[in-house]
């Protein structure tokens, strides 16, 4: 059994639904984990055994939160295992939803100053509605401008959730063997 915590940075929540699912899916597997946010949660990541961030894009980026983390925190996330997913819309496409085809996924490992051992990507959530107005809209102009859904109304989950399980199968994978 391991000790996993699962870090997540997003704007509406989705992430944190990645995590919480990743999280459950990891004890099922008879790990112990915790979803908590990577801004203002409590918890000291030196006292797991695997790391994993989780994150969102807004606006075409990662939040610059998510790259002051690793850097205030490279030496230990590069002393463990450690993974990374990301969440966006582009991931929607079945071209762009793997780590060497999704361009923010690649544009986010080549200026990062850590390299995790496991990354993932997740197609997220369109929920016009939930949005606020300038989001709604620059959401809708890029879905335009990428042949997605532009009526104000959709609500659809792009997440591919048996990829989700997956992926904590990986992240469990990751584990170091404790001795019995």
């Amino acid at each position: 059994m391991a000790d996993i915590l699962l870090l997540h940075h997003g704007v509406y929540g989705h992430t944190r639904q990645i995590c919480e699912r990743l999280q459950s899916e990891l004890v099922s597997l008879g790990h112990r984990a915790d979803a908590l946010p990577l801004a203002g949660g409590n918890a000291d990541p030196a006292a797991y055994d695997v790391i994993v961030i989780g994150a969102s894009i807004r606006n075409g980026k990662h939040n610059p939160a998510v790259v002051d983390f690793i850097r205030a925190n490279r030496a230990l996330l590069e002393s463990k295992p450690s993974a990374f997913f990301s969440v966006n819309l582009v991931a929607r496409k079945p071209a762009k939803n793997t780590a060497e085809t999704n361009p923010y996924v690649k544009a986010f490992i080549a200026r990062s100053p850590w390299k995790p051992k496991l990354v993932g990507v997740f197609g997220g959530d369109l929920d016009y509605q939930r949005y606020g107005f300038w989001d709604r809209h620059i959401i809708r102009l890029i879905m335009t401008i990428t042949g997605g859904p532009t009526d104000l109304q959709t609500k659809v989950d792009y997440t591919d959730w048996d990829k989700v399980r997956a992926f904590a199968g990986q992240v469990a994978a990751l584990a170091p063997a404790r001795p019995s």
